[in-house]
């Protein structure tokens, strides 16, 4: 009798790992970035959006179970040179009067933590925040962000000050370039955002963070 019960056994265990592992979530993403920004001005706050059109973007992961493993420890390289607000002689202005003037000729990125909302509801985004650490004219903020997930798309978005960033100059310098078309007005706080792709293949989508 033992040793049938032993052989049963036995052969219960070769049967059950013979069977595949349970597939988790996979989460994908490319290795590039969009980043734009939306700055203000004159007295009635009208916005001018632009793009910043050369981004070294190194992330953490180009696949993971979750955003935290994908995005944590990505990191962006911002070239303050190249933009685009879809006009050339503004983008001209806007370089050589207020990004030039900022020190250092980059912005550095890193996504240090993110975090999801606590209640999701069916069919909708899902949300949270990502904690990014920006260092912009030599100094180093860490800045909130709301992200959106949605059909595969991610978009994060958040608001800075420039005089938190010691960007005075640079904010007076522009202000005095486009003193006429701002009507006088060049508001400090900025619109940031950044977005890419992540695709969730071998599950159904159910993520954590």
């Amino acid at each position: 009798m033992t040793k049938i019960l032993l052989s049963l056994l036995t052969f219960a265990s070769l049967t059950y790992a013979s069977q595949p592992a349970a597939t988790g979530c996979v989460l994908v993403q490319p290795s590039n970035i969009n980043v734009n920004w939306k700055a203000y001005k004159t007295l009635g706050k009208i916005g001018v959006g632009g793009k910043f059109t050369e981004i070294k973007y190194t992330p953490a992961a180009l696949e993971g179970k979750n955003f935290k493993e994908l995005f944590v420890g990505s990191k962006v390289s911002i070239d303050l040179s190249k933009i685009d607000t879809n006009n050339p002689g503004r983008d001209e202005t806007l370089v050589k009067d207020f990004f030039s003037v900022l020190k250092g000729k980059t912005i550095e990125g890193e996504i240090i933590d993110i975090k999801k909302t606590d209640k999701h509801e069916k069919g909708k985004p899902r949300t949270g925040v990502v904690s990014v650490k920006l260092t912009m004219n030599k100094k180093t903020l860490t800045i909130p962000m709301k992200y959106f997930y949605n059909k595969g798309k991610f978009d994060a978005t958040g608001s800075i000050d420039l005089f938190d960033f010691a960007a005075n100059d640079a904010l007076a310098s522009i202000n005095k370039s486009c003193f006429d078309l701002h009507k006088g007005k060049t508001w400090s706080d900025v619109s940031i955002s950044f977005s890419t792709t992540v695709e969730a293949t071998l599950c159904n989508v159910n993520i954590k963070k």
